[in-house]
């Protein structure tokens, strides 16, 4: 119960420092919903002129802080409210990103991811970092050789970047090629043997420093980490292939038909 006080006439009424804060109480709660609410204007406006692109990361809540002039609990509750807006997400080991369709890539058949991107809508670029002959690392030549060429890329989708690609062609077959050439085709549109088929593993990873820095993510932030052996007719390797994706971007999907469907997944095995 609030103190009371006498007042000139005798009557009794609420104490005025009672009065006074309840009022700055008030003031100071009405203030701080004003100020999440501008703040998420504020981000709302910046998302919406691609300032962090689809998919893209947010500065983390301590650098909000910073910019705003504010606190955590009110910094989390603008971005909340974009949250509930479906504008961003949160991601464990990542922070606050931009909400977008991942990119999804089929398994049912040998391609390429660009051709994927390109039959759903979206635009698809490579980045070329990396061309050189090399001398192939241990897992790498035993399947084909110890020279061999290493090409280095980035995969961008709508101008993003999704993954870093590493591919090693045998030396006969990338004697042949140019940087100009893996710039503007797949190897599987380039190489001049018939292709047999490929086998593909994919698994858990965490971002490397230079991968991380590639593809614009935290480092030690979750990946998928493909590897892809592709074969001619004959059974013989000719590339080997490593893409790593940012985890929160990716997704792989396979299609079962019902001759196909069983309990477990097909193609899981278990790291020992």
């Amino acid at each position: 119960m609030p103190p009371f006080e006498q007042d000139a006439c005798g009557g009794i009424r609420p104490a005025r420092r009672h009065l006074r804060q309840k009022r700055i109480q008030t003031t100071i709660r009405q203030v701080r919903t004003i100020r999440y609410q501008k703040i998420a204007e504020d981000l709302r406006d910046r998302l919406d002129a691609d300032e962090f692109g689809p998919g893209g990361l947010l500065p983390s809540e301590s650098s909000l802080c910073s910019t705003y002039e504010a606190s955590r609990v009110t910094i989390r509750r603008a971005l909340e409210t974009l949250r509930d807006q479906g504008l961003v997400e949160s991601r464990q080991g990542f922070g606050w990103v931009v909400s977008s369709d991942p990119v999804r890539q089929g398994l049912a058949s040998l391609g390429t991811i660009e051709s994927q991107l390109v039959e759903s809508g979206r635009s698809s670029e490579r980045d070329v970092v990396g061309f050189q002959f090399v001398d192939a690392p241990p897992a790498v030549a035993e399947r084909l050789g110890p020279r061999v060429l290493e090409v280095r890329r980035r995969n961008l989708a709508d101008g993003r970047p999704f993954a870093r690609v590493t591919v090693w062609c045998r030396e006969d077959l990338g004697a042949e090629l140019s940087k100009a050439d893996v710039t503007r085709h797949s190897f599987y549109e380039l190489l001049r043997v018939p292709l047999g088929g490929a086998t593909q593993t994919i698994g858990a990873g965490l971002m490397s420093a230079a991968d991380a820095e590639l593809l614009d993510v935290p480092v030690g932030s979750a990946a998928l980490v493909a590897q892809r052996v592709t074969t001619d007719a004959g059974g013989a390797p000719v590339l080997v292939a490593e893409h790593v994706f940012p985890g929160h971007l990716t997704e792989f999907v396979v299609e079962l038909g019902v001759g196909t469907i069983v309990e477990d997944a097909p193609g899981l095995r278990l790291v020992e």
